[in-house]
């Protein structure tokens, strides 16, 4: 066997571990891009699309947050945040008032409708993200959201996420 032909040759332990299918990047970015597409359709009709969508799931969550407090959560630069808010509103999906605690604040609210239609993306989405899982038993889907949210908090903890309105 010849020099060059040993160095091309790889010890099996190390080749396995250079796989394409155990690397994380392709993973997710496999994942990232067909959820995409399934997501987006599912979402298209929804104001703002995913990000309306986002919105939406993290205001029928709880107490209804600031403006400022909802752009942290859910990624999106707050000038970015007011337009889709005003979109959302005019479909009377979402409503603002001023935060009782701090008059110069903004609290935003789901609105029935908005929860209304949230439901209806909801069960699309859920559709979709079942043809995506096909493979994974019902266990198995939920370790892996478990897994991904864990992930998530961390990449939004850490400031490493890009902006989650591409999703």
């Amino acid at each position: 066997m010849s020099a060059s032909t040993s160095e091309n040759k790889k010890p099996r332990g190390e080749a396995e571990e250079l796989a394409l299918d155990t690397d994380l990047g392709w993973a997710i970015r496999m994942v990232s891009t067909a959820f995409r597409r399934v997501a987006t359709e599912s979402v298209a009709d929804l104001p703002g699309g995913a990000r309306g969508y986002l919105v939406l799931v993290a205001l029928a969550g709880g107490e209804p947050p600031s403006q400022l407090a909802l752009a942290k959560e859910v990624s999106l630069d707050r000038t970015v945040l007011t337009y889709l808010l005003d979109d959302l509103e005019a479909h009377e999906l979402v409503a603002r008032r001023p935060d009782p605690r701090d008059r110069r604040a903004r609290q935003v609210l789901i609105t029935d409708t908005g929860r209304t239609r949230l439901s209806q993306v909801r069960r699309s989405l859920a559709a979709a993200e079942a043809r995506l899982l096909t493979d994974l038993d019902d266990q198995d889907a939920e370790q892996l959201r478990t897994l991904l949210s864990r992930v998530a908090r961390t990449a939004q903890r850490e400031a490493i996420a890009p902006d989650v309105a591409d999703c």
